[in-house]
């Protein structure tokens, strides 16, 4: 799974001119699923992704999670973020799950975050056209990857 975190102080998810999810102070997180993922990748991204210091504390320093500050997450699935350009200018997607598994994950790992941490979880609209809008709080975007 590869996941791109962006800390945010707004963001949302609009399709067909419907806002879907709505987010706070939080992390907006991309989300891709690969072939080969299986549910314990998954959950050590989730559960990274939860944990990561990288909201400031009272010296300035990133040292507090989403959790830390009362934050929200904001989880969009996103299989082009395996999107390959070695050959070419067309991007491959084959290490991209099938949309089957990719849904099941995604669902899972939505589910597991709700369950297990006490914040506020958005979603996207797995495989629906979705504009994205966020402003990022630093900018502060990390990549997380098992």
């Amino acid at each position: 799974m590869r996941a791109v975190v962006q800390r945010v102080s707004q963001a949302s998810v609009t399709v067909d001119d419907k806002i879907i999810g709505k987010i706070g102070k939080g992390l907006l997180v991309l989300a891709a699923v690969h072939t080969d993922d299986s549910w314990d990748q998954v959950q050590w991204v989730a559960d990274k992704i939860a944990r990561l210091r990288i909201f400031e504390d009272e010296e300035g320093k990133m040292n507090r999670s989403v959790e830390d500050v009362n934050g929200e997450l904001l989880i969009v699935s996103q299989f082009t973020l395996y999107g390959e350009v070695k050959k070419g200018t067309r991007p491959s997607f084959i290490t991209s799950a099938r949309p089957e598994k990719a849904e099941l994950i995604y669902e899972k790992m939505v589910e597991y975050l709700r369950d297990n941490y006490p914040m506020n979880v958005e979603t996207g609209e797995f495989a629906a056209m979705m504009d994205v809008a966020l402003v990022n709080d630093g900018p502060v975007t990390i990549i997380v990857e098992k």
